[in-house]
């Protein structure tokens, strides 16, 4: 969305598809879950009063509009990728099959989800964590605006201190927004880690790919004590 108000910055698809080629080029696996709500809004008001499941739908297309975006960009940067959708869009996506997506990695392609989980009521969130976990993904990179996990909103509160790592249950336990407790619940279950990031700071994606500690480690060892950056 970059600076507008709503639909889709060029600029700003152009430097994620930079960032995603640095990450193919080191070498490692990517999938991506891509949300909603830079679309969304430009027909959210139009969503006010109308059943939940039928705006949700309207949602998941909103992601396959980003992920469309997002292919063509990443393909313009010589980027081999898939399109994978959770409802049936046979013109422009292949539905969703696990071992196919799977198979796509182990190419070197880079495999896009679009459509959420095909279900309302469930957030991209939702999403990503359970295509993690079905793709038995290394850890789940959630990039976001804010450049890690706070002890409270940093663009509310100038005393917020970012966590250099942190367990997950205690954000569970300290109602800390990094995702919807369905998210955290596959992630608890599954022991997979979350690395909260910047993702309009350049090279950060690249940089965990290489094993950098960039951003917040969400982990589930109740071993480790909770670090502040």
């Amino acid at each position: 969305m970059g600076d507008k108000a709503f639909g889709i910055d060029e600029k700003v698809l152009g430097a994620y598809a930079a960032e995603v080629r640095d990450v193919v080029d080191i070498g490692a696996e990517l999938a991506i879950v891509i949300g909603g709500g830079n679309i969304f809004r430009g027909v959210n008001n139009a969503t006010k009063g109308m059943t939940r499941s039928h705006a949700d739908y309207m949602g998941m297309l909103a992601t396959m509009i980003n992920a469309m975006a997002l292919q063509d960009a990443l393909e313009q940067a010589g980027i081999h990728t898939r399109l994978q959708s959770s409802l049936n869009m046979d013109e422009i996506a292949e539905p969703f099959i696990r071992r196919r997506a799977l198979r796509h990695l182990e190419k070197g392609r880079v495999v896009i989800f679009g459509a959420g989980t095909g279900n309302p009521y469930f957030t991209t969130d939702t999403a990503a964590a359970l295509r993690a976990l079905e793709m038995d993904a290394d850890v789940i990179l959630k990039g976001t605006r804010v450049d890690g996990v706070y002890s409270a909103d940093p663009e509310k509160d100038v005393h917020a201190k970012r966590y250099r790592s942190i367990n997950g249950e205690e954000i569970i336990s300290r109602d800390l927004k990094v995702m919807d407790m369905t998210a955290f619940t596959l992630c608890k279950e599954s022991q997979v880690p979350i690395i909260v990031f910047n993702m309009d700071s350049g090279g950060n994606l690249a940089r965990i790919a290489q094993g950098e500690p960039i951003g917040t480690l969400v982990h589930w060892d109740r071993s480790k004590e909770t670090e502040l950056a």
